[in-house]
Parts: C-alpha cells; structure tokens; sequence
C-alpha cells in the first residue's frame, strides 16, 4: 500500500503542471463570472427590448447650445473646450415618430441631447469644423438614403443608435478566450493524471518482467 502511494507522488515538474492547470481554470471561471455580470447583463437588457431597423433622416440640425468636453494636453494635464450640439433626426421603419440619432449606446449615456460628440481639442473653432463636417455628411452623403439603425423600446422609446456598444464579435472574443483558458487548464491537469498512470503502470510491468 505505501508503494503504492509513493508510486503515485507527483514530481516537482508534475507538481508545477498541476498547479499551473488549476491556476487556469481558476482564472478561466473567474473571468467567465465577472465578464457575465459586467458585459452580459448589459447585453442583455440592450437586447431585451430592442432591435434593429431602417432610418431615414428627417432633419440635421445645430442648436445653439454648447456642451463642454475634456482634452488631453499631456501626462498630467486636461483642459475643457466647447463643441455644438448637433441632432440628427429620424424616421425607423418600426414608428412614424421622429428619433433622436446616436452614434452609439455610450455617446447617447454620454451626451443624450445630442447627435454626436467631436474628438475634443484644445480649439473650439476646431470642434465647431468637426461638427460642421458631420452635418454635412448627413445632409450631403446620406441625404435620404435609409440606413440600418438599433432601438430599445423599453431604454430608450425615443433614441436609436447607429451602432450597437454590445457587438455580437466583441461578446465572442470576452467569452471565448476564458473559455479557452479553462479548456487549456482542464487539458493540462487530465494529461499530467494520464501521463503520471501511464508511467506508474508501465513501471509496475517492468518490476513484474524482472521477477
């Protein structure tokens, strides 16, 4: 019985192999339950209630009003600039009601008043020509032209966005490598068992030629 146990103690290298399978499925679980409350609830709920449709554009407009916005001046240095709000109003095939256009679930949590949101500079003229361009962009190029656009009736009955923040790829690639890394951990702990019997048995048979 106690050749038996000694049999079957792993080595140092065995040893680290084990721990270092663990380790990955420890992480892999881990990061499988933290991305699923952080990224999959969200999903979810942007989801739940909504879906996607053609836009058309109504109206592009600039209001008077300006928002504020925060630039990087360097390592530790942040400056605020102004830029001016413009809508872009829309028709979806789903109502006749006009929308209020978003770039995406982030910029509409960010500025809900407004259409889009320039890279921020130091120069405000600079963010007014920012603004200025995608006005015409709409007006111009996209013009009547429809155009796929996402809602949620239950978040946010009178926005659409032009994409989703939760993209079907982006949700792939969070729970496909955590996965990954416990398939890889859960490989490597079943080979070192595997390796580990297959030497004990093969020991034992060498010790029953000898006899």
């Amino acid at each position: 019985m106690a050749r038996s146990r000694a049999a079957y103690e792993y080595t140092e290298a065995e040893d680290k192999s084990m721990r270092l399978g663990f380790l990955l499925i420890a992480a892999g679980l881990l990061s499988l339950l933290g991305l699923g409350c952080c990224w999959l609830r969200p999903a979810l709920q942007e989801r739940g209630g909504g879906g996607s449709a053609n836009c058309t554009v109504l109206a592009v407009r600039q209001l008077g009003e300006r928002f504020a916005c925060t630039f990087s001046c360097g390592a530790a240095c942040r400056g605020t600039a102004r830029y001016p709000c413009l809508q872009v109003l829309v028709r979806t095939s789903r109502s006749s009601a006009p929308a209020l256009l978003h770039e995406d679930e982030r910029q509409l949590r960010t500025n809900p008043k407004c259409s889009y949101i320039p890279p921020c500079t130091r120069d405000d003229q600079e963010n007014s020509e920012n603004v200025t361009y995608k006005q015409k962009y709409w007006k111009e190029k996209v013009g009547s032209q429809p155009f796929t656009c996402y809602f949620n009736q239950h978040l946010r009955p009178d926005d659409v966005m032009l994409k989703r923040t939760h993209d079907e790829t982006v949700l792939l690639h969070c729970f496909l490598w955590p996965l990954v890394t416990f398939l890889v951990g859960v490989l490597i702990v079943v080979l070192t068992i595997c390796a580990k019997s297959l030497a004990v048995r093969a020991e034992a048979i060498k010790k029953k030629k000898h006899l």
